[in-house]
């Protein structure tokens, strides 16, 4: 854990995507993987399902230093992406290449700094 909090989550909405790339299961998974590389994080798990022809992709990475979470919908142009990382990693980074490998065209992005609550025992 960072000396700063429990780390980062950033939320990204992804819009006016190139629907071409959102049904595209491996194509997203590699995307994510290289996004989590660049972000300096290490992928212990994934998990990706295409809903069929056309049709929209979800999936996950599980890092090491939390996660990486994808939902597409090809048919409205659109990807919903959650980025949470701890420790040193750059979640900013894994959420830049991710836009630019959808080719968004317009995009939103809340960032969460997650804290834990202070316990007196």
């Amino acid at each position: 854990m960072s000396s700063s909090g429990a780390g980062r989550h950033l939320l990204l909405d992804l819009n006016l995507a190139d629907s071409r790339h959102l049904s595209d299961v491996a194509g997203i998974e590699r995307l994510l993987r290289e996004a989590a590389s660049l972000a300096g994080a290490t992928v212990i798990h994934a998990h990706f399902h295409h809903f069929g022809p056309d049709m929209g992709v979800t999936g996950m990475l599980l890092l090491q230093e939390s996660h990486i979470s994808i939902h597409t919908w090809p048919e409205h142009a659109y990807a919903a992406v959650d980025i949470f990382m701890c420790g040193d990693a750059r979640p900013e980074l894994a959420a830049s290449h991710i836009e630019s490998g959808l080719h968004g065209k317009a995009s939103s992005i809340r960032v969460l700094e997650r804290q834990p609550a202070a316990v007196s025992v």
